[in-house]
C-alpha cells in the first residue's frame, strides 16, 4: 500500500472543488429528468417490447439503428427510442 500525504490547505481545495463538481453534476442530472434511470430499459425489456433476440438488438446497436447507454457492462435505452425502433419495425412488417 502507497500512503501519500498533502498539507491540510492543498486537501482542503481538493475538498472544494470536488464538491463544486457535485453541484455541477446535480444540476446537470436535474436538467436532463431521470436521475435514477427508472424509466430506461435494459437488453431484456427491449427484446420482449420489440419481440426480437439479444443477436438483433445487438446489430441495432451497432448499426446506429438504436441509441443506448452503457454503464459498467450493462446497456440502456430510452423508452421514446424504443417506441420509436417499435414503430420502424411495425411500419416494415406492413
Amino acid at each position: 500500500m502507497e500512503i501519500i500525504s498533502v498539507e491540510a490547505s492543498t486537501f482542503e481545495e481538493m475538498m472544494a472543488r470536488f464538491e463544486t463538481f457535485d453541484k455541477r453534476i446535480e444540476t446537470l442530472c436535474r436538467q436532463s429528468g431521470d436521475k435514477s434511470m427508472q424509466e430506461w430499459l435494459d437488453n431484456q425489456e427491449v427484446c420482449e417490447i420489440l419481440n426480437i433476440s439479444k443477436r438483433t438488438l445487438q446489430g441495432y446497436r451497432e448499426s446506429g439503428a438504436l441509441p443506448y447507454s452503457k454503464i459498467g457492462y450493462k446497456m440502456f435505452y430510452r423508452p421514446a427510442d424504443v417506441q420509436k425502433m417499435f414503430e420502424r419495425d411495425v411500419a416494415l412488417k406492413k
